[in-house]
C-alpha cells in the first residue's frame, strides 16, 4: 500500500514492518492518507500535548480542520497517549481533564470524529496502516462492483474516451 504523509509531519510514523511505501506530500486534511484517495480518507495524528493544545488554545485552527474532514468518507484522530493519562492530568497544560474530554465528546458529535487511543508511536503506526488498508480494501470492492455493473466494454470506452 502507498501512503501519503503530510510534508509538515515533523517525525513521521514508521511503517516499514507493514511493507508500506511512504510518499511525502501536502494534505488538506490529516497527516496520513492512501495515495489517490486522499480526498476520501485520512488520519490525523496527535501527541498528547498536541491534542490538549488543539482542544484549547489552538481550538479554532483544529476546528477548521475538523470541518474539512466532514467531506471525507473516513476520518480518525489517532492519539499517542491514553485516556488514563488525560484523566490523571498527565500533561503540562492547565486545561482540566474534564474540559479536554468534554471537547473531544462535543467534537465527536459535531464533526463525527473517531478518536483512537494508541498509547505510543508504534500503536499509532499500527492503527494508521490498518485503518487506511481497510478503507482501500472497501473502496476497491466498490470500484469492482461498479466495473462489473457497467461491463468491460463500457469501462474500456471510458478509459479510451
Amino acid at each position: 500500500m502507498k501512503i501519503i504523509c503530510d510534508s509538515r509531519e515533523q517525525a513521521p510514523l514508521d511503517f516499514t514492518r507493514y511493507g508500506a511505501t511512504i510518499e511525502s506530500g501536502a494534505l488538506e486534511v490529516g497527516d496520513y492518507a492512501p495515495v489517490g484517495l486522499e480526498n476520501h480518507c485520512a488520519v490525523e495524528r496527535k501527541s498528547l500535548p498536541d491534542l490538549v493544545a488543539s482542544l484549547t488554545w489552538e481550538r479554532e485552527r483544529f476546528e477548521r480542520e475538523l470541518r474539512r474532514s466532514r467531506g471525507l468518507e473516513a476520518f480518525a484522530v489517532v492519539i499517542e497517549g491514553s485516556l488514563a493519562q488525560i484523566r490523571a492530568h498527565d500533561y503540562r497544560s492547565q486545561a482540566k481533564p474534564h474540559a479536554v474530554l468534554q471537547s473531544m465528546t462535543a467534537f465527536s458529535c459535531r464533526y463525527g470524529v473517531n478518536w483512537i487511543w494508541a498509547d505510543d508511536a508504534a500503536g499509532a503506526a499500527y492503527f494508521v496502516f490498518h485503518f487506511l488498508r481497510h478503507y482501500v480494501r472497501e473502496a476497491m470492492g466498490h470500484y469492482k462492483a461498479i466495473c462489473k455493473a457497467h461491463g468491460e466494454a463500457e469501462i474500456s470506452e471510458v478509459k479510451n474516451g
